[in-house]
């Protein structure tokens, strides 16, 4: 800049001399230096504004949705549609995604020239980012004037909680035993295929069974029977009171060492995002189990994602998770109260949460009073820097034959929810609903 300063002053100074000279002398030659200055000042905002307007940016990229973890990769393509060419160019990055690469400077783009380059960022925060806006910079060969450009953004970047894979997670116990087939005929579409009948008008053309009806010479249609296996409800809590949190320093990241290893990138230390990764973990367990999820949490506003099976249903759990701020005001027993009524006898539930007031206890005996036998995922506080414990509310839990997973700061959910911390010693029946060996 103080090159640029000082050349700037140079030019200035030349025309004032020549014009001074000129006066004050009246020879041609202090003209003609006057001339020199306004002449390079002049050529040189021509040159930057030519150079500029012929510049065009494309931003793409292969994917809109990407998991925390994840590198997102995005392409750039640069090209010059004028004469002359363009010396510089800065093209700079202006995204809200935490660490965005696509920062670059291209020299030496001539006429009708297009330059591609690629941008790799890791994604360590989840919620959805701009994918831009872009800003270009350039100017003359001398540096005294810098035109910019401002390019909009036009597509969002979606990051999705981090999943962790658990192989094993106790399922929440209910009325019903899973595994046994209901012999009683539904509406709905089951993994349970009764049969087939002939179509009659009304029925959906993608329940039609082709081979069948290929070989029958009519129309024929499935049969199904209802799914024995209970709905699995998760309640998150997303008070605001009672998050935990510590700053952590942001590490400066290279993407000249991504070939080497990459980098791993772990849950910020915040019980809000341990509870969300959580979720979005046992969500995608149950449904790979081809279980029925639905998912309820209270932030600012009322959430709620009825219960279903499927990939799809992964994806509006996910997308859901991915918005998700800690800013709610009602306590758990309100959530509770509010979606556990609606819940039928059977359905497992299971509580994430990091809070230890009396009212995950209320919520429990509130679920229990129900028929429904809760399990709590407890993300312990005192270990993200709260001056809260969580053991008294665990061992509350306990002695109301609760399951309990307690996940602390650094712990892999893919281990914690995993373990089979405690597991209920007696049922509602006489013997109890399932049972772990060890």
């Amino acid at each position: 800049m103080k090159k640029v300063s000082s050349l700037r002053w140079l030019l200035a100074g030349m025309v004032i001399f020549g014009l001074v000279g000129w006066a004050v002398t009246g020879l041609v030659l202090y003209v003609r230096i006057a001339y020199l200055g306004l002449i390079l000042i002049a050529g040189a905002g021509i040159w930057s504004v030519i150079s500029m307007r012929g510049i065009h940016l494309i931003r793409q990229a292969r994917t809109l949705r990407a998991s925390m973890g994840e590198v997102f990769e995005e392409h750039f393509e640069v090209k010059n549609a004028t004469w002359p060419g363009c010396l510089w160019l800065e093209v700079i990055n202006q995204s809200n995604l935490p660490m965005a690469g696509g920062s670059r400077l291209l020299t030496g783009i001539v006429s009708r020239q297009r330059r591609f380059f690629t941008a790799r960022t890791l994604l360590s925060r989840r919620g959805a980012f701009l994918l831009g806006p872009t800003s270009l910079a350039s100017g003359d060969p001398f540096g005294l004037f810098t035109i910019h450009k401002q390019v909009p953004a036009r597509d969002t970047l979606v990051v999705l909680p981090m999943i962790s894979t658990i192989a094993h997670f106790p399922p929440p116990p209910g009325i019903l035993s899973g595994g046994q087939t209901v012999h009683k005929r539904t509406s709905d579409v089951t993994p349970h295929a009764a049969g087939v009948r002939e179509y009659v008008p009304g029925d959906p053309m993608k329940r039609i069974h082709w081979p069948t009806t290929a070989h029958r010479g009519r129309f024929m249609v499935k049969e199904f029977e209802q799914d024995p296996q209970a709905d699995i409800w998760l309640f998150l809590d997303a008070q605001a009171d009672i998050r935990a949190l510590m700053q952590e320093q942001a590490l400066p990241l290279s993407e000249d060492s991504w070939w080497l290893r990459r980098p791993k990138v772990t849950l910020p230390c915040d019980t809000f995002e341990y509870a969300v990764s959580a979720a979005a973990s046992l969500a995608r367990y149950f449904l790979l189990e081809r279980r029925s999820v639905g998912l309820a949490c209270v932030t600012g506003r009322v959430t709620i994602v009825p219960a279903d099976r499927g990939e799809r249903q992964v994806t509006k759990i996910l997308e859901t998770l991915a918005f998700l701020q800690p800013t709610g005001d009602m306590p758990l027993h309100g959530l509770v109260t509010m979606q556990a009524k609606l819940l039928p006898i059977g359905t497992g539930v299971i509580i994430i949460t990091s809070s230890v007031q009396p009212e995950v206890l209320l919520s429990v005996d509130d679920l229990q009073r129900r028929g429904l036998r809760p399990v709590v995922v407890m993300i312990k506080p005192e270990s993200f820097g709260s001056v809260e414990d969580s053991v008294s509310i665990t061992a509350g839990l306990l002695h109301r034959n609760v399951a309990v997973s307690s996940i602390g700061f650094g712990d892999d959910l893919s281990v914690q929810l995993a373990l089979p911390v405690v597991y209920l010693q007696r049922s509602f029946l006489s013997k109890p609903y399932f049972s772990i060996h060890m």
